[in-house]
Formats: structure tokens, C-alpha cells, sequence
């Protein structure tokens, strides 16, 4: 496997993408985003380099993106009083010292970074991905790409994504999970008002903010992976109703057995798993 990074800008503010090239590529390309509410997260958190290195082993040429975070003001409303304590199921995420800035700097980061890939993999299938808030940002960017009418994703690859401003109300059956664990986890409504108004400022209408609710026309075919005892599980359910409903092709599963951020869980099995399913689907 090699891998290298490169430096590139947008937005205003540098990035860098690394990239995880396999011995013998499959013939797809992947440009993926980290999660972490939008302003956790590096190239080094499972995430992003285990999800790349296992995708690499299987023949996807992955494309990670550093994209910039935004802002820590939303930390508190994220944090259970004295921090996630040694019970948490995750390790604190990462904090990067780097400049950070609110939208629309990481969704005009990941567009460029998309046309970096084409440009630089040739005639090659380049799709989009991300988990989380990164799974926000590739749609974010298939809108813009789409939009701008030049070269579009082959696909986008969503693992429990946040794609609506309000989260749809949660069911009987999810409810019944989110009790079992802590509430940190269960993504309450002050803290998702928290990172919106931290990622998004006063744009919080604009479609390239939060996705779901606008016109979905157009654009590519997407895979949505949900994990089952996730809050956010509501917004990857209705988002894959919405695109249908726009004649975007969609997938949705699943993922038994997982909370949000699964992808995090070093050599986990449904990590694994998902990672599988993506191989099939870049196939």
C-alpha cells in the first residue's frame, strides 16, 4: 500500500488530503470525510485511517480528506458534566491546533478535494463518503458538484449521517434503545442546536448546510449505512426516503448491533462488516 498526502486550499485556508493507494487498484476512488461534528477528528482517528487502510486492502483507492473543523464553542453543550468519564464506549476525539472556521469552508474543501481526485486518478470511478459529519460534508459537496455541472461522484457513501438542521422525532423502538446508553450519546436537541449554530453560523437555511429538505435531484446514486442504537438513525432513514422520492437511486441499511460511531471501534466486526459492503457496492 502506498501512501502519500498533498497540500491544497479552499475557502480561504489550507488542507491536505492523504491518499491510500493499494498495490492493485479495483478501478474506484474514494474521497472520505471523518465524523466528529464537525470540529473533531484527523487523518488519524480510526475513522478515517482504519476505514482507509481496510478499504486499500481490498482494492479502493481512498482519498482522506483533513479538512478545517470548525470552532470548539459548541463543546460544552457536547460534553456530560466532567467530561465522558472512564466508562465512555470511545476515547475523547482528537483536538487539532489548526486554524478553524465555520461554513462554508469544509464543504467548498471537500468539492475541491472530489475535482483533486478526478484530476488526479484519471477515467476512474471517484466517489464521495463520509461518517457522521463527514457523511454531511460528501453530500454537502455532491450538491455543489452537482450545482456546478461539471464532472459528478460515481456515488455517495453515507455511514450514519447527519443530513437534517432538526433530527426527525425518534420511534418507539429506537427510544427504547437510546435508554441504555449514556446521554451524551443520545444526541439530545440543545446539543445538536449547539453544533449547528457552531458549524453553521447564520446559514443555517442554506441547503449546502444540512442537505435533507432540499431539492435532491440529480444526484448520485448513494449507499446509507445507519447504526441501529443511533438517534441519528432517524436522519439517515428520512434522507434515504427523500432521495427516492427525488429518483436518486438508494441503498439503506442497517448496521445491527452498533451505536453512532462504530467505525471508531478498532478491528470491530461491524466495522468490518460496513467496510465490505462498501467494497461490493464501489464493485
Amino acid at each position: 500500500m502506498k501512501i502519500d498526502e498533498v497540500a491544497l486550499a479552499a475557502g480561504g485556508h489550507p488542507f491536505r488530503v492523504r491518499t491510500y493507494q493499494p498495490p492493485q487498484p479495483g478501478g474506484a476512488v474514494l474521497v472520505w470525510m471523518h465524523g466528529g461534528a464537525f470540529m473533531f477528528g484527523d487523518l488519524d482517528m480510526p475513522e478515517a485511517d482504519q476505514v482507509a487502510r481496510e478499504l486499500a486492502g481490498r482494492g479502493v483507492t481512498v482519498v482522506s480528506v483533513d479538512y478545517t473543523l470548525a470552532p470548539l464553542d459548541a463543546l460544552p453543550a457536547l460534553l456530560p458534566p466532567g467530561g465522558p468519564g472512564p466508562d465512555a464506549p470511545l476515547p475523547p476525539p482528537p483536538m487539532s491546533d489548526r486554524p478553524r472556521a465555520r461554513f462554508p469552508v469544509a464543504s467548498l474543501q471537500v468539492a475541491a478535494a472530489f475535482e483533486w481526485a478526478v484530476e488526479s486518478f484519471g477515467e476512474v470511478r471517484v466517489s464521495l463518503g463520509g461518517a457522521s459529519a463527514g457523511a454531511n460534508l460528501a453530500a454537502s459537496a455532491a450538491m455543489r458538484l452537482r450545482d456546478a455541472g461539471g464532472v459528478q461522484p460515481a456515488s455517495l457513501l453515507l455511514v450514519y449521517p447527519v443530513l437534517h438542521g432538526e433530527v426527525p422525532p425518534v420511534d418507539e423502538e429506537l427510544q427504547a434503545m437510546l435508554k441504555e446508553l449514556p446521554a451524551f450519546l443520545t444526541f439530545p436537541k440543545a446539543a445538536m442546536m449547539a453544533i449547528n449554530e457552531n458549524y453553521a453560523g447564520e446559514a443555517l437555511d442554506d441547503p449546502y448546510v444540512y442537505p435533507a429538505g432540499h431539492d435532491l435531484r440529480g444526484l448520485p446514486p448513494a449507499f446509507i449505512v445507519n447504526a441501529e442504537a443511533d438517534r441519528l438513525r432517524m436522519s439517515g432513514e428520512g434522507f434515504a426516503a427523500e432521495l427516492a422520492m427525488a429518483g436518486v437511486d438508494v441503498t439503506v441499511v442497517r448496521e445491527r448491533g452498533t451505536a453512532h460511531g462504530y467505525l471508531n471501534e478498532v478491528g470491530a466486526p461491524a466495522a468490518i462488516r460496513t467496510m465490505e459492503r462498501f467494497t461490493t457496492w464501489l464493485a
